[in-house]
Order: structure tokens, then C-alpha cells, then sequence
């Protein structure tokens, strides 16, 4: 395989920082290809937390002793670091959240029980991951509202005039898409959806699972009411995440949970709540977690996100064209690669999950499935794909043992001529 020069834009040596690398499966040395689904962490956030459970071990907000202000500054830290790294304007807030799904599904309870009635429309797309789907069938099936989808093109980009005219047509009150597909990779024109969508006097929620591990976000510059993120995508530990949102939104919404550090005060009648974020902080949160996310955004800084978009999209190209050769193969997203870092594709005569399985026994990693996007996958006309999805610790050499891969896979199916 013919080596692109200058393709690992100097990050070639970020795998030495991931110690997940270095283990074997059956005998192979890893390659791992599913940073869509969860990053791996680098040995600076892995030691993030263990810092935190031998040396900061406490509960926040609540004690005076020097540990718990320890463990307080650690976990608000973050939230700073969070601010400057998506450059969240002075009127925004991020309240934390065990990831994307909690985020939007707090704005589905929240917002969507008290602001949706009987005949209005939510707008989303027949891109979006379920978690974007399926809390917003729950409130407009309670409320009695109606839901429409953005149709996605042959091309897998959404259709822009559609969605025109149904701002145009119903009476809507919120536009929630994803910023880059999970599948497709498609990085969605976010900032015009968002304007299109305030003109309509509708808010506008923006699923950044899959962009904020990948490119520069700017929460200032795209505008949206809500924005939701995962940190375990963006290298940062499981159960950690954020919903941005304007401070006016947040202190006009009810609490999604209760319990401790949401309240002011209570008395047996009646509580007030916290001033937000804390309203939608019930209850005991992952500071271990948070902490360590403050570590992940500092590594993220350290190489830079336009470096980052950079070498996915490079990368994704460049496993398309490679792949190409193999016989009864089929991409399903941009040909120009994408700056998510996402090739997904099926091979004529082969299963998803049997590709899936035959590499996991080569020392590969890759998703098989619907990626949690069955309408996607119904709009494409098949029940699954597998997806290779890189991140700034691939390089060409695992795009190389992909290929080879895929060869041991067309030789155990049978496949091919």
C-alpha cells in the first residue's frame, strides 16, 4: 500500500500515550477502530483518576475540611476548562450530565413537558442516533405534539429545502439534529440549521456527541439553545458530559432529578432550588470522572482541534480508497472522507457481524450493527453496516491491517473471484 506523505500531521506519536495499544488480542497486537462508539483514554486522564481516588477522595460543595475543597476545585475546574475549550458565551451555562443521552433527554423532560402542547412539531433528521429520537417520541406522544424528519439525500447530506418548508408549514417549537453523523459522518451546517430554525422563533438543539472529539466546536458562533457532549467520546472517562444551554432557558426549566445539592432549601411543604447549574446536579455526581475530563480537554488543547479534523478526514479518505479494491464493497457516506473519522460500509455476500467477528479474531476492533440508527439504516435499504472510525492514534499502518483484514475476512466468507 503506496504511504501518503505528511498524513499523520505529527500526531503518529500519540499511541505511546494510550496504553490500551499495547495489549494483544489473540496473539495480534490491537488495532482499534471504534472511537465512534468510545475513545480510548490516554495514560494522563487514566492517571487523573486514580490521583483523585488516592489523593482527593471526597464529596463537593458540601465540606469545609481540605479534601472536599480539593475534590470541589478539581470537579469546578472542569467546568472552566469546558467554557474556553467550546467557547461558551457569558449568558450560557453547562450544566453536567452522565453524557449525551442524559443531556437530551433533560431537555426533552424539562423543556419539552412544559413548552410542548397538542399540534406542535419537533424537527429532527433521519440521521439522528436514537438517543435523539426516542426521548423526544416519548414527550410529543405525551403531549400530543408531532414529530418531522429532515430527509436525508442519496448524496447522505441533509435536505435543507425540506426542512424549509416545514419551518415554513408547521407551527414549530424546537429543530434537534446531530452535528456530525454517527454513521455517515456527515458534519451538518449546524449554524444555518440553527439560524433557519431561530427565525421560526423555534429553539434549537445540537446532538455534538461526535463532533466535539473531532472538530472546533464554537458554541459563541453556532448559536444553538441547546448543546449536548459525551466526554467518553473525546477521550475524557464513561459518564461524563455536559448540556450547554442559555442561563434564562435553564432557570425558566424545572429540575429533571432531585435530591441533594439541587436545593436551596428545604422544609417538609415545600424546596427552592439551587442556582444552576446545581438545580440539575441531583444527587452524588462522578467528580473522579469530571476531574479526569478536565485532563482530557487539556490533551485535546495540546494537539489542537483543526489538527485533529484534519487527520480524521485524511484518514477516512484515505481507508476508502484503499478498501476499494476489495471486491463487492460499499461506502456509505462522503468519498472526501470526513472529518468525524467515520468509513462506514457492507461487502456484497458478507454479514456485518460476521466481518466484525473475523477481524475482532485478526486484533482489529470495529462496530458491526444498526450504530444505534435504524431509520438511517432503513433510508440506506440495509439492516447494518460495519464502521471503522478513526481518531488521532490511527495512522496508515492500522488502515493497512484493515485491508489485510478484510482479505482474511473475503477468504474465510469465500467471497470474491
Amino acid at each position: 500500500m503506496k504511504r501518503t506523505e505528511g498524513l499523520y500531521i505529527s500526531l503518529d506519536s500519540c499511541k505511546k500515550d494510550f496504553p490500551t495499544l499495547k495489549r494483544k488480542i489473540y496473539g495480534k497486537k490491537l488495532v482499534y477502530l471504534d472511537s465512534a462508539a468510545t475513545s480510548l483514554k490516554p495514560e494522563t486522564v487514566i492517571n487523573s483518576v486514580t490521583d483523585f481516588y488516592t489523593n482527593h477522595n471526597a464529596n463537593i460543595h458540601r465540606g469545609v475540611y481540605l479534601m472536599s475543597q480539593e475534590a470541589t476545585s478539581l470537579y469546578e475546574k472542569t467546568r472552566e476548562k469546558l467554557k474556553n475549550f467550546f467557547n461558551v458565551p457569558p449568558y450560557g451555562e453547562i450544566v453536567y450530565t452522565s453524557g449525551t443521552t442524559e443531556a437530551i433527554n433533560l431537555v426533552a423532560s424539562s423543556w419539552g413537558k412544559a413548552n410542548l402542547k397538542k399540534g406542535d412539531t419537533v424537527i429532527l433528521s433521519g440521521m439522528e442516533h436514537h438517543s435523539n429520537i426516542v426521548p423526544w417520541q416519548l414527550v410529543a406522544k405525551e403531549r400530543g405534539a408531532v414529530l418531522k424528519y429532515i430527509p436525508v439525500t442519496d448524496g447522505g447530506e441533509l435536505d435543507l429545502d425540506e426542512y424549509i418548508k416545514f419551518l415554513k408549514e408547521e407551527p414549530v417549537k424546537i429543530v434537534a439534529v446531530n452535528h456530525i453523523s454517527n454513521v455517515l459522518g456527515t458534519v451538518n451546517p449546524v449554524k444555518d440549521i440553527v439560524k433557519l430554525a431561530h427565525k421560526k422563533g423555534a429553539l434549537a438543539l445540537i446532538d455534538g456527541a461526535q463532533s466535539a472529539p473531532h472538530i472546533s466546536v464554537d458554541i459563541k458562533a453556532i448559536d444553538p439553545d441547546f448543546y449536548t457532549v459525551s466526554g467518553h467520546k473525546m477521550l475524557g472517562p464513561t459518564g461524563t458530559g455536559f448540556l450547554y444551554s442559555r442561563k434564562q432557558l435553564l432557570n425558566a426549566m424545572s429540575p429533571y432529578k432531585s435530591g441533594g445539592d439541587m436545593i436551596e432549601e428545604v422544609t417538609l411543604e415545600s424546596a427552592i432550588w439551587n442556582e444552576i447549574p446545581y438545580k440539575f446536579e441531583a444527587g452524588t455526581q462522578n467528580i473522579a470522572g469530571f476531574a479526569a475530563l478536565g485532563a482530557a480537554v487539556d490533551y485535546l488543547e495540546g494537539i489542537g482541534m483543526e489538527r485533529i479534523a484534519g487527520h480524521g478526514k485524511l484518514l477516512s479518505k484515505k481507508a476508502r480508497e484503499v478498501l476499494s479494491s476489495i471486491e463487492g464493497i460499499k461506502f456509505y457516506g462522503r468519498e472526501e472522507g470526513s472529518a468525524g473519522g467515520v468509513v462506514s460500509f457492507t461487502i456484497k455476500g458478507a454479514h456485518p457481524h460476521d466481518i466484525g467477528t473475523i477481524l475482532d479474531l485478526e486484533g482489529i476492533a470495529v462496530r458491526t450493527g444498526h450504530h444505534c440508527a435504524q431509520p438511517l439504516m432503513a433510508r440506506l435499504g440495509v439492516p447494518a453496516t460495519a464502521r471503522a472510525s478513526f481518531y488521532i492514534y490511527n495512522d496508515e499502518k492500522d488502515i493497512e491491517r484493515l485491508f489485510n483484514g478484510l482479505k482474511k475476512v473475503m477468504e474465510v466468507l469465500k467471497l470474491g473471484s
